[in-house]
């Protein structure tokens, strides 16, 4: 039998690495859109909050689906007998 081969996921990571540059674009270039926000107090504090959590979801799967297009995947543990 031959070895199903698994299909890279290259559309998926291009609009993770689109949007994670996108992302830290707006960052670094809209700053004075967003921090009179970021730097009040109170519930203002979850802004910054979503934000990382954002990016880390973004740049997170960016990552991962990279790492998987050059072929690179965590080994795989072998069960004890």
């Amino acid at each position: 039998m031959a070895d199903a081969v698994k299909k890279k996921p290259v559309g998926k990571t291009l609009i993770f690495g689109l949007l994670s540059a996108i992302l830290y674009y707006l960052l670094i270039s809209k700053q004075d859109l967003y921090m009179p926000y970021f730097s009040k107090d109170g519930i203002y504090a979850l802004l910054i909050i979503a934000t990382a959590f954002i990016f880390s979801y973004v740049h997170g799967n960016f990552t991962d689906y990279f790492w998987k297009v050059l072929g690179i995947e965590p080994k795989k543990k072998r069960e004890r007998r």
